[in-house]
């Protein structure tokens, strides 16, 4: 019998080759592709989108979801009405009622004959294994996981800890969020599975921004999501977790039960509501959209990746900017060189604002200490600056402001959308070195009069100052923050937030963690 020394050397070889068998991916042949275009005009949503298209002389059709209970509304209602397939990409999937609602639809939508497909980022299905394996033991649902660890997948210390022997890679995530249903509507930008993303968490929640889209863009995005699920990086669930036989049976009992426990609760009484309201593509601006994606193999090239050929490269590609750009971006980072371009357009009189969290409001305070040292010379520039500010009094802000995050006792922003001009772009994006090196992102191009002025109308919300603080220059140049309690002006001279998150952000600064942030 072995020694104890032998066992224990053995232990460690068999822990390695595990490790490194979580950083190897087999390409799965599997080709599922999407409905054609004929297909998908026989279905329901197909014909209801035809018809929509028929009367109008541009190719696309866009929706603006910044209301989080709107946004799942719209969601939960394509798992309805779809007939042939879904497709949802995810980098969460988080646990909650919303989450509890699409997965009770998913398994419904299988059991009519509807090809379910899921694609998580692999970070995001940390401790869901047990539950994703039992949604991929119905025949009609597949479930995919994008970079995967093969070990330490029921925790995130765990999981992190698999990452040791390839951090490079394991530190490159699939952020991209996409829904479609029977390759006619769409839904691109910034939200996860998750109560927070959708106005149902008590304790925090997101401001975050959706496009719906229909259109001749659809079937772009469905091309993109074929892109990465055939993808070498995306691997089955099964691979990781054994898929039990039926299992989805008792999931479903599960879920069932648990939505008849709580079908009166106020959110699913709100949701009924919406649902007798009309359509989403009976309300939509009309345009011509342009997909935009990173291509899937972005997260296992070695080296830092040229930006040119990165989504941001796509961008800067199809825009130009002579008069106006705005970015909303939940991780703003401009770094260097982004500060160097803003105060160059800014110098060349072009309106450049950006909104995103303040110190107080962020939930990566470490993001944030790579920002608030470029502050002042961005202000010195002419480039105006908002930060959310993480609690909104009732009083102090109309309830049908859609910036607005009601119902939590802090908020925080989660939308990525940026203006050019008469272009806008939502999607997945951050400004910031992760989105544009590490992670793989989606987004949609826009260009519609019609969009540009909603999105204006957003922009107007975030400027208020019940919403956020204005970042401003004093007399003496020094950064202050502006803003209304109660219908009163204020303003502040210390960075508002505590000291602890004050230390997170001195401390990724300090370390120049900006790069990877």
């Amino acid at each position: 019998m072995p020694s104890g020394h032998g066992w224990s050397r053995r232990l460690g070889w068999l822990a390695l080759c595990l490790l490194l068998a979580s950083c190897t991916h087999t390409v799965v042949r599997e080709y599922h592709t999407v409905l054609t275009l004929d297909e998908a005009r026989q279905t329901w949503l197909g014909g209801q989108v035809e018809q929509a298209l028929s009367a109008q002389s541009e190719p696309d059709g866009f929706g603006m979801l910044a209301n989080g209970k709107e946004a799942f509304g719209v969601r939960a209602g394509l798992i309805q009405q779809a007939q042939r397939e879904l497709d949802i990409q995810t980098y969460l999937l988080g646990e909650g009622q919303t989450t509890n609602l699409v997965l009770s639809r998913l398994l419904k939508a299988a059991e009519e004959g509807v090809r379910v497909r899921l694609l998580v980022d692999d970070i995001g299905a940390v401790g869901q294994g047990e539950r994703l394996a039992a949604l991929a033991s119905h025949p009609g649902i597949y479930v995919r996981v994008y970079n995967p660890a093969a070990v330490g997948r029921g925790h995130l210390v765990t999981r992190v800890l698999a990452s040791i022997t390839n951090p490079t890679q394991q530190h490159r995530r699939m952020h991209n969020k996409l829904w479609i249903a029977d390759n006619s509507v769409a839904i691109v930008g910034g939200r996860n599975l998750g109560d927070e993303y959708f106005d149902a968490n008590d304790a925090r929640n997101f401001a975050d921004l959706d496009l719906v889209a229909v259109g001749e863009v659809v079937p772009e995005l469905s091309g993109s999501f074929d892109l990465y699920w055939n993808h070498g990086l995306a691997q089955p669930i099964e691979r990781y977790h054994q898929v039990k036989a039926n299992a989805w049976q008792a999931l479903q009992d599960k879920l069932n039960e648990w939505l008849n426990d709580n079908a009166d609760s106020t959110y699913f009484s709100e949701l009924r509501q919406q649902s007798r309201e009309a359509p989403p593509w009976e309300t939509l601006h009309w345009g011509e959209g342009q997909a935009l994606w990173d291509a899937p193999g972005k997260l296992a090239q070695s080296g830092t990746p040229d930006w040119q050929t990165t989504l941001l490269g796509d961008l800067a590609a199809n825009t130009q900017v002579s008069e106006r750009l705005t970015l909303i971006s939940a991780y703003f980072v401009p770094t260097e060189d982004g500060v160097k371009r803003l105060t160059y357009l800014a110098d060349q009189g072009v309106e450049v604002e950006v909104i995103t969290n303040s110190l107080e409001s962020t939930d990566a305070a470490v993001v944030h200490g790579a920002y608030a040292p470029w502050r002042q010379t961005l202000l010195e520039h002419g480039v105006t600056l908002y930060e959310l500010r993480p609690e909104q009094e009732a009083d102090e802000v109309d309830a049908e402001k859609e910036m607005r995050v009601p119902g939590a006792s802090a908020s925080a922003l989660h939308i990525k959308a940026i203006s050019f001009d008469d272009q806008l772009f939502v999607g997945s994006f951050n400004v910031d070195p992760r989105s544009v090196l590490w992670n793989t992102e989606v987004g949609v191009l826009v260009k519609s009069a019609t969009l540009m002025k909603a999105f204006d109308e957003l922009v107007e919300v975030g400027r208020d100052p019940a919403i956020s603080y204005h970042v401003v220059l004093d007399e003496a140049a020094n950064v202050n923050w502006e803003f209304e309690h109660r219908g009163e002006p204020q303003v502040l001279s210390d960075e508002p937030g505590s000291t602890w998150r004050h230390f997170n952000a001195w401390l990724s600064h300090t370390f120049r963690l900006e790069r990877w942030l």
